[in-house]
């Protein structure tokens, strides 16, 4: 893994390139609106996950939670380059693509604790939650069932000729599932407009990807079949930027599937329940100190004077109090009645 450490990755400027004109290291340099929206986002993202895991450790939350603490450039990077009408899956670590897409804070949290506010309606919990307004179609517990549905989505808009793209993610572990390949071969047969997004954190649960995959360039995947791919520096805003733009216009000019590896990293473990013994404490740290996604936009905007400490940190109070304000309704709004239990049954 040493020799794809983010560390080693080339920083280029760019704007929106063909795949074959891409570089590898390219960034799209961000002004100052774009770096305060990324780092407000980001930092809901990271703020919300903190406490969803205190309220797991408080016993508020059951069942699985998976933190997507370390990883938030990946989707907030992703999502600006979208349009209105594409689409986003993804497996169980799905909090922060869920905020991403623009579903409210209280609707994720009081899904966690299982409360009839919850997006849905308390009956889902942390890896299953849906909002067809936003586009969103969950959050998947089952590893890589989300990129044959994301093939689908992407199956419907081209017969639909809707100019939308799909956006499928999944990490390093689910990119060793038999079925992820027999959707990048329909995928590549029909040209379907899909982005397949690795998010390699380097650990499969608990099995680093040296000890688990035969090849760890999850770039080229899809080569045999024709399907391109990128490594980007997934703890880099800019670049997942400038990759996801490069991705997004191969799909709308009716190029077909593309491949993303996001290399990043996850600081907590697996899951809540995981101690993450299988890696050092100085790994996590230098990760931390080196590559963190969000104090990357904090050291640009104060590098430039696009923002004061006292304005990050008024950011910062806003998002905690959103986050509080989603913690406090999850733990207060009353369970789903028994009633439930017979809706949103399908035969």
């Amino acid at each position: 893994m040493a020799s794809r450490n983010t560390a080693s990755v080339s920083s280029r400027k760019t704007g929106s390139k063909s795949i074959d004109e891409f570089a590898p290291g390219a960034i799209v340099e961000f002004d100052r609106d774009q770096e305060l929206k990324a780092y407000r986002e980001m930092l809901l993202i990271r703020r919300f996950e903190e406490k969803a895991g205190q309220l797991y450790g408080m016993g508020f939350i059951g069942g699985f939670c998976h933190l997507y603490i370390g990883q938030e450039a990946v989707v907030v990077g992703m999502q600006l380059a979208l349009k209105e009408g594409d689409q986003v899956i993804t497996g169980y670590r799905d909090h922060g693509h869920m905020l991403a897409c623009g579903m409210s804070a209280r609707g994720v949290m009081a899904e966690l604790t299982g409360r009839r506010g919850g997006l849905s309606k308390g009956k889902g919990g942390s890896m299953h939650m849906f909002s067809k307004e936003k586009n969103f179609y969950g959050g998947h517990g089952i590893v890589g069932a989300q990129v044959s549905l994301g093939t689908g989505l992407a199956f419907a808009n081209a017969y639909r000729q809707n100019d939308n793209v799909s956006l499928a993610y999944f990490g390093d572990g689910a990119a060793n599932q038999g079925q992820v390949y027999e959707s990048f071969n329909m995928a590549a047969l029909w040209k379907l407009p899909v982005i397949y997004i690795i998010e390699n954190n380097r650990y499969a649960m608990g099995t680093s990807v040296a000890r688990a995959s035969a090849g760890v360039d999850f770039s080229q995947r899809g080569t045999a079949i024709g399907i391109p791919g990128l490594q980007v520096d997934g703890m880099d805003v800019r670049a997942v930027k400038a990759a996801a733009d490069a991705a997004v216009a191969h799909c709308r000019d009716g190029k077909g599937p593309i491949i993303l590896e996001m290399q990043t990293y996850r600081y907590r473990g697996h899951s809540m329940s995981d101690p993450a013994k299988y890696r050092s404490k100085d790994e996590v740290q230098k990760m931390r100190s080196e590559h963190d996604p969000i104090e990357q936009v904090k050291a640009r905007l104060l590098e430039k004077g696009w923002a004061s400490e006292d304005e990050l940190k008024a950011i910062d109070k806003d998002v905690r109090d959103i986050v509080a304000d989603s913690a406090d309704f999850a733990q207060a709004d009353p369970e789903p009645d028994v009633s439930e239990l017979y809706t949103d049954i399908l035969l």
